[in-house]
């Protein structure tokens, strides 16, 4: 299958008509079967669904899904069911049953870190393959992104983002932060507005992922009942245990055709484990940061070192590169000024009638 945010599947492919005028335009034919849609089927015919599932790449994409995440058992098993209830729902369609079309706006919470982004990509792409969206493309934005700073400024940002969005998947990290009722001067109600009218209006051709930590989420929706009403499936994302941590880190270094020497692997072991205990941990993004760090401290190593290098060097983390790691020296807590483990801080001092955002997991901590 195309990765393409523009594939589709046979089946929903629309003719794309020739331009009026154009020289070379071939004369207007009839549109074949495919370009209609799904062929109808009587009352006393059958349908094999192993072989609509693989028509439709289902299997493949979910089978992507297993591979490109580590644990996270309960999210697979409900992407799965919304699968089938899509599948079912299009087989329906064909016997002419009811078969009205299902909301799919969606919640995702859970911690930074935990999958939600690459989700919502896969989410887009299976949706484009069952005929729910034309495209199944991601934009991920924030409040910044949608909400304005002054009188007439949130509407023209709100529809840009959503026109880019349409056919495809909306993701709005953070969402809680478009509601700010201490600031009466705050322009996010007015964003809020936009957004439910256009999941209202345009639900056959757009998803909406609202996503965050779980309990300010809870909040949102009690202050936005409308909001709260549009959103038909909650997953939650649990954090990673040590074990998925470590797998996650070994295969992200395959992919960078990396490899930890045994004693590399018993002392990423016990990083993974102090890591998890540090300011801003932010699972499988910590990784991502730990990893380019011992990237930077084995290639210091090899410089000045000097002398030949083989291929095997080039490619093998020693436990020298992972030792050198602040976090086995006192962690985060051993910078000047930081509180320590488990306390991520007082938040920066936000300007007169302005509530800033923290700063997110991982993003401005210090090396570790």
């Amino acid at each position: 299958m195309s990765s393409s945010p523009d594939a589709r599947p046979a089946s929903f492919a629309m003719p794309r008509p020739a331009l009026a005028g154009a020289p070379d335009a071939p004369a207007p034919q009839a549109p074949s079967p495919d370009a209609l849609g799904p062929e109808s089927l009587g009352p006393d015919e059958t349908v094999d669904i192993t072989g609509e599932r693989q028509a439709l790449h289902i299997p493949a994409l979910l089978s992507e899904l297993d591979r490109d995440f580590v644990g996270l058992a309960p999210v697979k098993d409900r992407v799965r069911e919304i699968a089938a209830l899509l599948l079912v729902d299009r087989l329906r369609g064909r016997f002419g049953l009811s078969s009205a079309r299902p909301s799919l706006h969606m919640c995702f919470t859970g911690s930074p870190g935990t999958g939600k982004t690459t989700l919502a990509t896969h989410m887009g792409r299976l949706l484009a393959e069952l005929g729910y969206l034309r495209r199944g493309h991601l934009v991920s934005v924030t409040r910044d992104d949608l909400v304005g700073q002054y009188v007439g400024h949130t509407a023209p940002k709100t529809k840009e983002v959503l026109k880019r969005a349409l056919g495809g998947v909306l993701l709005i990290d953070e969402a809680y932060y478009l509601y700010r009722p201490d600031n009466e001067r705050d322009y996010g109600q007015e964003c809020i507005e936009i957004l439910l009218q256009f999941m209202e209006e345009h639900r056959a051709d757009l998803v909406v992922i609202l996503a965050g930590y779980a309990d300010r989420m809870n909040v949102f929706f009690r202050s936005n009942p409308g909001m709260a009403s549009r959103i038909a499936h909650h997953i939650d994302f649990p954090d990673f245990s040590v074990a998925e941590l470590i797998r996650i880190a070994e295969l992200m270094l395959d992919k960078e055709q990396y490899r930890l020497s045994p004693a590399a692997a018993t002392a990423f072991a016990e990083y993974v484990e102090l890591r998890m205990s540090q300011p801003r941990f932010a699972n499988a993004r910590s990784m991502r940061n730990a990893i380019d760090r011992l990237r930077l401290r084995q290639a210091r190593r090899l410089v000045t070192a000097g002398g030949r290098v083989s291929r095997a060097d080039l490619m093998e983390i020693s436990a020298a590169d992972v030792r050198g790691s602040r976090v086995f020296s006192g962690g985060l807590a051993a910078v000047p000024g930081h509180p320590g483990p488990g306390h991520p801080g007082p938040p920066p001092t936000p300007p007169a009638g302005h509530r800033a955002p923290p700063a997110r997991p991982d993003s401005a901590a210090p090396s570790a």
